[in-house]
C-alpha cells in the first residue's frame, strides 16, 4: 500500500470518509462525528500538506486517511499541561479506515507511520484525542501503545480523552510517497 499527501481534489472523498464513519458508529449507538465537520477546515489542512491518504495502488480508491500536524485542537489546549505543551509532538486527527479494510491493522500501521514521521521530525511524542464517550476507541488506542493522560470534565467537549506515546522509528511497510518531514536529521535522511 502507498501513503501520499491529499490534494484539493480529494476533499469530497475526505468528507465521505467522515460521513461513512459517522453512519457506521451511529449503528453501534456511538454519537461520534454525528455533526458534519466544516469543509473549509479540511480544505485548509489539505492546503497545509497535513492530510494523508492510504491506497492499495496509485489509481485505487483511498482505503484510509489521517491528518497529522503540530497542534492540538484549540478546544483541548488547556487539557494539556504547560509542560506537555512545551514538548515537541505531532498530533493525529481524523484517522479513518474504510470499512472494506477493517480488521487488517491498517489503523495500527498508520499510527506506526505517524510515529515514525514524528520521530524523523525530531518530535518526542505522538499524541491524539478521542471521543470522550467512545470507550471502544480508547481501548484500541491503549492497545496501540498510547498512554491515557486525562479526560476533560467539561460536558460540552465531546472529544476530550487525550493520550500519547513516544515518537519512534517504525516499520510500517507503506510505500511512503509523502514529502520528507519538516525536519529530518542529515544522518537519518541519508
Amino acid at each position: 500500500m502507498i501513503i501520499e499527501t491529499a490534494r484539493p481534489s480529494d476533499l469530497s472523498r475526505l468528507i465521505r470518509f467522515r460521513s461513512d464513519a459517522a453512519a457506521w458508529l451511529a449503528c453501534r449507538g456511538i454519537d461520534q462525528w454525528s455533526s458534519p465537520f466544516p469543509e473549509e477546515t479540511i480544505a485548509s489542512s489539505i492546503q497545509a500538506g497535513e492530510v494523508f491518504l492510504v491506497k492499495e495502488s496509485e489509481n485505487s480508491e483511498p482505503a484510509a486517511t489521517v491528518t497529522l500536524d503540530e497542534k492540538t485542537d484549540p478546544e483541548l489546549w488547556d487539557l494539556w499541561t504547560p509542560k506537555e505543551r512545551d514538548e515537541s509532538a505531532l498530533y493525529v486527527h481524523k484517522l479513518t479506515v474504510d470499512r472494506r479494510y477493517a480488521g487488517r491493522n491498517l489503523g495500527g500501521r498508520i499510527l506506526d507511520w505517524a510515529g515514525d514521521r514524528a520521530a524523523r521530525q525530531g518530535a518526542r511524542w505522538l499524541r491524539l484525542d478521542a471521543w470522550t464517550t467512545n470507550t471502544q476507541l480508547h481501548r484500541y488506542y491503549l492497545g496501540q501503545g498510547f498512554e491515557h493522560l486525562r479526560t476533560t470534565t467539561d460536558p460540552t467537549e465531546v472529544s476530550g480523552w487525550i493520550a500519547q506515546r513516544p515518537a519512534r522509528r517504525a516499520q510500517h511497510a507503506f510505500d511512503d510517497r509523502t514529502p520528507p518531514p519538516a525536519f529530518e536529521s542529515v544522518a537519518e535522511g541519508q
